[in-house]
């Protein structure tokens, strides 16, 4: 199994024997370093992004006349035509990214259009701040870490987006990205629709680029693991796989940085915890009995999970003998409709639950898990949400997404419904804008950033303010 060197002192790229691989301690060293540089074409670049201004916000309509623009079909692959108007500042030639060359003809796309949110339109505070459009294909996951967002789409592609700005991208062989996070060393993890977990990370050199560092498992301990037949259980069809791996779509990822374990959920109805300093599969626990549809880490060290069988389960981590494991600690919901969404508010240590009937359940942290109450906001299924201060945001096949205020008697009053997507909202996430500077020890407004992708092929970037009362 050993690779052939290439004997030339100036070859970067040495393998290992199989003997040396097993006994390397690196996160999966059977990977190489995966750069984009040169391994694109055309058709990869197919993004666009457009912000509102005060001073020029045209309509989603027809984006040029033939008074005011060249007489060339609106093609992708036309180099030569250029939006009649001028915010291409996104696709600068001082900030090209390997997904983004300058010899790309979509240097300067017809893509590029500016959108309208008329509810807003007095309110600087609240509403639509730009789109990203992709054409790639509908937008399944999304991520944001400070000023970098992270989105993944059944294109097998992650794209990555700084100040709304196109940063850089890497791609997968396979399976559509239905799940990333991000991890504060800078490695990203992605799950896909082929059961696989990539890991990536960013180079300290070059922000730009991004390699992938492996998988999980790692090729080593898939190999060690698979010679003992105890690791294996059966799945579907009377067949057996190692139980360290998921034989069907990831589905979920979500990461608890104070223990150092990330936790993956899949529609092979089972969550596999992972340690992230050596990404060692530590449990893989049969959840549910049907699809895992949603894992977080919550409050108290809790895990929670949601299931298409209509179950959201709670999980601890405690001690048994020699071991630590997490076991089943709560059955909060069992119903009909399928879960579909969760999110924690950690500061008020609640827990919400999106269903596939279009409701919100959530818990309060109490002496106990409480139910506070059901919150009915959507005319079809929920399917996703996401926690911003004493902000709730969810999104719904319905294509709305409901901004929601937890007040102090533990109530939620509906702030506004965000109406621009032409599909069933699929992803959200949201980060705090810097603090507005306060004199004579006001509390300053929080505002947020929400990043909402569709099956609609698009990405909205809206801007929430929570008003201090």
């Amino acid at each position: 199994m050993a690779i052939q060197d290439n004997h030339s002192r100036n070859d970067p790229y040495r393998r290992l024997t199989f003997a040396s691989f097993l006994k390397s301690d690196s996160l999966d060293a059977g990977d190489e370093a995966y750069h984009t540089d040169g391994d694109h074409n055309h058709s990869d670049n197919k993004d666009a992004i457009s912000t509102n201004s005060d001073s020029q916000r045209p309509s989603n309509a027809s984006t040029s006349d033939s008074s005011s623009s060249p007489i060339y079909p609106l093609s992708p692959w036309n180099q030569t035509y250029y939006p009649p108007n001028d915010n291409t500042t996104a696709f600068s030639s001082t900030n090209q990214s390997s997904w983004n060359q300058s010899c790309s003809p979509y240097h300067k796309s017809p893509w590029i259009y500016q959108t309208r949110n008329s509810d807003f339109e007095d309110d600087p505070d609240n509403g639509l701040v730009g789109t990203i459009v992709r054409q790639e294909g509908h937008v399944y996951s999304l991520a944001a870490a400070g000023d970098l967002l992270f989105t993944g789409s059944d294109s097998k592609n992650i794209r990555v987006w700084k100040d709304l700005k196109d940063f850089s991208g890497f791609k997968s062989t396979s399976g559509f990205v239905k799940a990333i996070v991000i991890t504060g060393d800078n490695r990203v993890f992605t799950g896909h629709q082929d059961g696989k977990i990539r890991v990536w990370r960013g180079s300290k050199r070059n922000p730009e680029r991004y390699s992938r560092v492996g998988s999980l498992p790692t090729l080593k301990e898939f190999l060690t693991k698979s010679v003992n037949p105890k690791n294996y259980v059966e799945t579907r069809r009377k067949k057996n796989k190692l139980k360290i791996r998921h034989f069907d779509a990831v589905s979920c990822l979500t990461v608890n940085e104070d223990l150092g374990l990330l936790y993956s959920g899949s529609w092979d109805k089972t969550l596999k915890v992972w340690r992230l300093s050596d990404s060692k599969c530590l449990e893989s626990i049969e959840a549910h009995d049907d699809a895992v549809n949603t894992v977080v880490a919550g409050f108290d060290d809790l895990v929670f999970t949601g299931s298409a069988d209509g179950t959201l389960k709670v999980w601890k981590r405690e001690l048994q003998g020699r071991e630590t494991k997490h076991v089943l600690v709560h059955v909060l919901m069992k119903q009909e409709s399928a879960v579909t969404a969760l999110a924690v508010n950690l500061i008020d240590a609640v827990i919400y639950c999106g269903s596939s009937d279009g409701s919100v359940n959530f818990w309060e942290r109490k002496k106990y898990l409480t139910h506070g109450g059901t919150i009915h906001g959507h005319r079809m299924a929920v399917l996703c949400l996401t926690s911003a201060g004493s902000l709730l945001l969810s999104g719904g096949a319905d294509k709305n997404i409901c901004v929601w205020r937890r007040n102090g008697d533990g109530s939620h009053t509906c702030l506004s419904v965000l109406m621009d997507h032409d599909g069933p909202v699929k992803c959200l996430t949201a980060v705090e804008e810097a603090e507005d500077e306060v004199n004579d020890g006001d509390k300053a407004d929080q505002r947020w950033i929400v990043y909402s992708g569709s099956l609609d092929k698009s990405v909205k970037v809206w801007r929430v303010t929570d008003y201090a009362s």
